[in-house]
């Protein structure tokens, strides 16, 4: 009689992990999902959700190229679970534009042209909107500090700058 081979290293692994119930409002829409504990918010978006507007750079929080809005606040998606935000609502640059058209700030991109290969793009995009959101930023060096955590690798950070400019001058202007 020959032996049963032995089950794999993912075999045993998915069989021994309980994934977690969890439910989250992503760009407007209900998901309940099953993941796994170690399951970030990124892969989530991305290797379940088809999401892949929002990039995987480092995976290490250094680049920023995963910035997404999570309850409003920016958030580098590479570096939190997924079950840590139960009930949370997320907005990724998928989510962002609506009916009407692109999202001020995705229109402002365009003309300044502040990007040249785009990888960096989305979390650049999330990334404004959560600092015009915090109101901390009231100088350029303000925005230069508070944008820093976004590598651009093609070198766009002028434009990006006047792209902030133009979107903190709205929103003042915007807000009574």
């Amino acid at each position: 009689m020959r032996n049963q081979p032995h089950e794999t290293i993912e075999d045993v692994r998915s069989d021994a992990i309980e994934k977690h119930h969890i439910s989250l409002t992503i760009n407007g829409t209900s998901y309940n999902l099953e993941v796994e504990p170690w399951t970030s918010v990124l892969d989530l978006l991305r290797e379940h959700l088809n999401l892949t507007g929002t990039k995987k750079g480092c995976d290490h929080g250094q680049c920023g190229a995963c910035t997404i809005l999570l309850e409003g606040k920016r958030i580098n998606s590479c570096l939190t679970l997924a079950i840590m935000h139960d009930g949370a609502e997320i907005t990724t640059i998928e989510g962002l534009a609506n009916n009407d058209g692109l999202h001020p700030v995705q229109q402002a991109f365009i003309e300044h042209d502040a990007f040249q290969c785009g990888y960096c793009t989305p979390g650049q995009i999330c990334s404004t909107i959560g600092l015009i959101h915090e109101g901390k930023a009231k100088t350029l060096d303000d925005i230069r500090d508070l944008m820093s955590g976004n590598i651009c690798r093609c070198g766009a950070y002028n434009n990006i700058v006047k792209v902030v400019q133009e979107a903190l001058e709205n929103h003042k202007n915007q807000t009574p």
